[in-house]
């Protein structure tokens, strides 16, 4: 069994001390910030701040294949989180054209387990602190890494060097330090070839607010969680104890957009969705938040065919990070930390160099997939927000034009969302999804019955939102 030290002490960081501490491995993670979350979900909402993530109070989901993995592989983390009040949501089961006796074998699998960020990481913090060869230091910050020889001319990262000066040594370090890790700067100063990277500002902008309501009960269900209109789209999380989020998303330019930081107009926007406005009349648990500036960033730690160290590996958002507006960064993060605890178990770690290969093999098999397709979609979004912006016609390519008249039927016809739903819940790839019997038939019949859900034009949005500034809801 090995030493590991893992760089970051977030969900999918703490996700990954807890895999591989439960296949006897000695895990040590290393967290910058120096406060545990409160034990209570609220208290976490109301009090803890966490500087290693800034969308602490954004709004979050976490997705069906999320549940699946962890009723799998942790479940003492699944009741835990349940227990303190996760919601849990029926992705398919919830739709408003589901009759109860038209369910099929396989909707289970889109049953979802999720809550506000706080809640997630009170969970997650909670299971690790007791789960045996799992240590924890808080507070602990990493200013270098310690080296040992080179292996076949790549250098060997053989620890980690705290802010306190203590040297941890470790068979492996692990980077989940998130999308602003410091480790790539450290490699090099290390004497590491820098990782290469591949980046661009995603081009998105959120408004968010919570909300709670007094009896527990969540909004009625009237359109999905994503839904695109004229230059913006809506996002409709429900969320633990009895509590959800709204949020507005438009194009980082969109300058006739950024009034909606004020609550007023923000309140004055959202009214105008029919299918959303009501999601907003709860009683308010925050005010706007606003998350924008999102980069659109992989990394590769194996260049030209070599690694530029080894024993080190990235995992979630320190490999690669996208805009979030699809709800898949916490859930691809569990899949990749599961996948490195497969790779750990299959190679080991006494051969670093043929550890840093495959860990690069598989991670470009089992989750670039998924970071490619966000990335497609964002784009394709992103221009046609322009576009309707400029008020110019946008023509999708082929692939964005299925995924948009999916989510159009999917307000319409359960079997089209069925489909729709198993991509969206990261279980299926569309190309899987697609070979579903009769699907794609389906979707080509219905097409030409496809539209946008109901709600402002273009112009009616701008005008409510640069109205004069109204009192503050």
């Amino acid at each position: 069994m090995s030493t590991i030290a893992i760089v970051g002490g977030g969900a999918v960081g703490l996700t990954a001390a807890m895999l591989l501490a439960r296949d006897g491995h000695d895990v040590t993670v290393l967290e910058r910030d120096p406060h545990p979350p409160p034990d209570d979900p609220d208290d976490a909402w109301r009090e803890w701040e966490r500087r290693g993530i800034n969308q602490l109070r954004m709004p979050h989901l976490l997705l069906p294949a999320w549940r699946e993995i962890v009723e799998r592989e942790l479940p003492g983390l699944a009741r835990r989180f349940a227990d303190l009040g996760a919601l849990r949501y029926d992705m398919v089961g919830d739709h408003w054209l589901m009759d109860p006796a038209a369910r099929e074998d396989g909707d289970d699998r889109f049953v979802g387990l999720t809550g506000r960020r706080p809640s997630i990481e009170v969970a997650v913090a909670g299971e690790a602190t007791v789960t045996d060869g799992v240590t924890l230091r808080r507070g602990t910050g990493v200013v270098a890494l310690h080296t040992g020889d080179p292996v076949d001319g790549v250098p060997r990262v053989t620890g980690v060097i705290t802010d306190a000066g203590d040297v941890l040594a470790a068979d492996l370090v692990v980077d989940a330090a998130g999308r602003r890790s410091p480790i790539p700067e450290l490699l090099v100063a290390a004497g590491a070839r820098a990782p290469l990277e591949e980046s661009e500002d995603s081009g998105f902008v959120y408004y968010g607010r919570h909300f709670r309501s007094a009896d527990g009960s969540l909004p009625e269900p009237r359109s999905l969680m994503l839904t695109a209109y004229d230059s913006v789209s809506t996002l409709l999380l429900p969320a633990d104890r009895g509590t959800w989020a709204v949020g507005i998303i438009a194009a980082s330019g969109d300058r006739e957009m950024r009034p909606l930081r004020d609550t007023a107009r923000w309140h004055a926007a959202i009214e105008r969705f029919p299918l959303a406005a009501h999601w907003a009349e709860g009683e308010p648990i925050s005010d706007v938040a606003v998350m924008s500036k999102l980069e659109d960033r992989r990394r590769r730690f194996v260049v030209d065919g070599r690694p530029v160290a080894v024993g080190i590996a990235p995992v979630a958002d320190a490999w690669a990070c996208t805009n979030p507006s699809l709800g898949r960064g916490i859930s691809i993060g569990t899949m990749h930390a599961c996948a490195l605890r497969d790779t750990v178990r299959d190679v080991g770690t006494d051969d670093v160099y043929a550890l840093a290969t495959r860990w690069d093999e598989v991670t470009r098999e089992v989750v670039d997939p998924w970071y490619d397709a966000t990335l497609t979609f964002d784009r394709a979004r992103l221009a046609e927000m322009e576009a309707q912006r400029r008020g110019e016609p946008f023509d999708a390519d082929p692939g964005y034009e299925i995924a948009r008249t999916m989510g159009r039927l999917s307000r319409t016809d359960l079997e089209v969302f069925r489909g729709f739903a198993g991509v969206m819940s990261l279980l299926q790839r569309t190309e899987e999804a697609m070979a579903r019997p009769g699907l794609f038939e389906r979707v080509l019949e219905l097409a030409p019955t496809a539209t946008g859900a109901p709600g402002p034009d273009r112009d009616e949005l701008v005008a409510v939102v640069n109205r004069e500034r109204e009192s503050a809801v």
